[in-house]
């Protein structure tokens, strides 16, 4: 089975992260595998172990990107991919990076895709269902369970607190949610076979891509801390007058009213 998996590297939203100019400050901030894809990284791994194959995990971005490609490998995929912008992206969205991922994806005849359900800098999750509409290709959101037998696949997902069973036939696209798997801490065996396994870089001329290609269709204007939340009141009295000086309040100070 031709398994690929879709990771970034985000922010490690467990530590401070500063604001500077209306963007992020990159100086000492940490960087991890976006956790939504460790959850894809490893059932990918599970489905290749139960039913053969190979995982190569793909991740578009700078150099800086190799020590997260590294780890995917430690924790046992077979080959990363990195596809190297820097030189060629100054600004990409949602648009871009799925325009690059299907354009590598193409012609590789995967049997299964799986990426993160969202990344926790962005949010939006739009990239894999992006690069699922351009290989045309089905895809599943949000999966908390994966079978696979033969060509088929019978699916759970996630759905507002609820859950739904799906059957789909191969290739075919997923995102992995929170509860689908337990990601696997690369061992010490797994670090030192991952410093031979390959990695490959690309960059857009090698995908046949120019910038105008993979241009943004969004901007981001400006990126700000929300603001500092103040503290509540505590309405006392009986029971008619604080509905009187809560709608007072409302109306005067939060202005909502």
């Amino acid at each position: 089975m031709n398994i690929y998996v879709l990771m970034k590297r985000t922010f490690d939203t467990e530590e401070k992260i500063t604001i500077s100019g209306g963007k992020i400050n990159e100086d000492g901030a940490e960087f991890i595998i976006n956790p939504y894809d460790e959850y894809a990284i490893e059932e990918a791994i599970q489905v290749r172990d139960a039913n053969g194959g190979e995982v190569t995990v793909v991740s578009v971005g700078t150099e800086e990107s190799e020590k997260q490609l590294r780890t995917a490998l430690a924790m046992g995929a077979d080959k990363a991919v990195l596809i190297n912008t820097e030189d060629d992206v100054e600004n990409g969205d949602q648009f871009t990076t799925s325009k690059i991922l299907a354009e590598f994806l193409k012609d590789k005849d995967a049997d299964l895709i799986i990426g993160g359900n969202v990344a926790i800098d962005g949010g939006s999750g739009q990239v894999a269902p992006r690069v699922a509409e351009l290989l045309d290709i089905p895809y599943i959101t949000t999966i908390t369970k994966l079978d696979i037998d033969g060509t088929n696949a019978t699916i759970v997902r996630d759905v507002e607190g609820d859950s739904e069973v799906i059957e789909a036939s191969l290739p075919l696209l997923v995102t992995a949610q929170q509860g689908l798997n337990e990601p696997r801490y690369p061992s010490l065996p797994g670090i030192m076979k991952a410093k031979k396994k390959p990695l490959d870089e690309l960059e857009l001329d090698d995908l046949d891509l120019d910038e105008d290609d993979v241009e943004a269709k969004t901007k981001t204007i400006e990126i700000y801390l929300p603001p500092k939340k103040e503290a509540g009141k505590v309405l006392e009295g009986e029971l008619g007058d604080q509905v009187k000086e809560l709608v007072s309040l409302l109306h005067n100070e939060a202005k909502v009213v």
